[in-house]
């Protein structure tokens, strides 16, 4: 019942910027932690941020001061603002969340959306 929606992918020159967005919905009882993650090609999939439920960030190293997560509580969206973009940037994007569900009142479950081509040309 619950799924993970993601938008904003595309294609942008390096130093470029683009804004994913992720809406959760369906059965939903409370979300914790949303995030983001990215799978290259032959690479396993990374954490790039997450966010808590009550705001606390985190990022990996590489994207750290350029790229900002941030969360729509009330409409159960999390969000992945990416600036100054780089080739290396250049992976799948997936939408993570922890979600209990609505009949499930302290089962916490991980949920993940179809993923969003960020392709960053030089």
């Amino acid at each position: 019942q619950v799924q993970l929606v993601e938008s904003g992918g595309g294609l942008v020159q390096a130093g470029g910027s683009l804004r994913l967005s992720c809406t959760a919905s369906g059965s939903i009882r409370s979300i914790r932690t949303m995030g983001w993650y990215r799978q290259a090609p032959g690479k396993q999939r990374d954490l790039v941020a997450s966010i808590t439920s009550g705001g606390i960030t985190n990022y990996e190293d590489s994207v750290n001061g350029r790229f900002t997560i941030s969360r729509d509580n009330a409409n159960n969206t999390v969000y992945l603002q990416m600036n100054s973009l780089k080739p290396m940037d250049t992976a799948v994007y997936y939408c993570n969340a922890d979600i209990i569900p609505r009949q499930l009142t302290r089962s916490v479950r991980n949920y993940w959306g179809q993923g969003t081509q960020v392709t960053v040309s030089s």
